[in-house]
């Protein structure tokens, strides 16, 4: 089990359930800004706090947080000046979250004509709505799945 920053377990909010647990770790809005921008080629801790506008005991803290738990990971800068923080797999597989993320918030959080970024694939073109599919590639909504808990 990853351990917080102190070495001690994590209490976690609901100990059996994924989405408890991923919030618990990754789910707080400054956590997510920084991964979102980690993703985007945030890189050293001036990166993050320039994007952000994050003060830097909390930037501090939740990239000791997101290291301690293998989300990013410090590595060496060419220069060898200072550490950088790069995604490590677990950070990566974190993409669809925040795009989904993303595109909630393009359909709900802006008014009609507000203008906002969107995000593009490699040739410019918006990224299609991502929709989570069945095995035999029907759509899945809160409507047709169900969670099956673990006695």
């Amino acid at each position: 089990m990853a351990r917080d920053t102190d070495g001690r377990s994590p209490a976690w909010t609901d100990p059996s359930c994924p989405v408890a647990r991923t919030v618990d770790l990754v789910g707080d809005r400054w956590s997510l800004l920084i991964i979102r921008d980690a993703m985007d080629g945030a890189r050293s801790f001036t990166d993050f706090q320039q994007r952000t506008g994050i003060a830097r005991n909390i930037l501090t803290e939740r990239l000791r947080r997101l290291t301690a738990h293998g989300v990013l990971a410090q590595v060496e800068a060419a220069s060898g000046r200072r550490r950088l923080y790069a995604l490590t797999e677990a950070g990566k597989d974190l993409f669809p979250v925040i795009v989904t993320l993303r595109q909630w918030g393009e359909r709900h959080a802006f008014e009609a004509g507000e203008t906002h970024s969107v995000l593009v694939d490699g040739d410019g073109v918006p990224v299609p709505v991502l929709l989570p599919v069945a095995a035999n590639g029907s759509s899945l909504t809160s409507d047709t799945t169900s969670v099956r808990r673990h006695a």
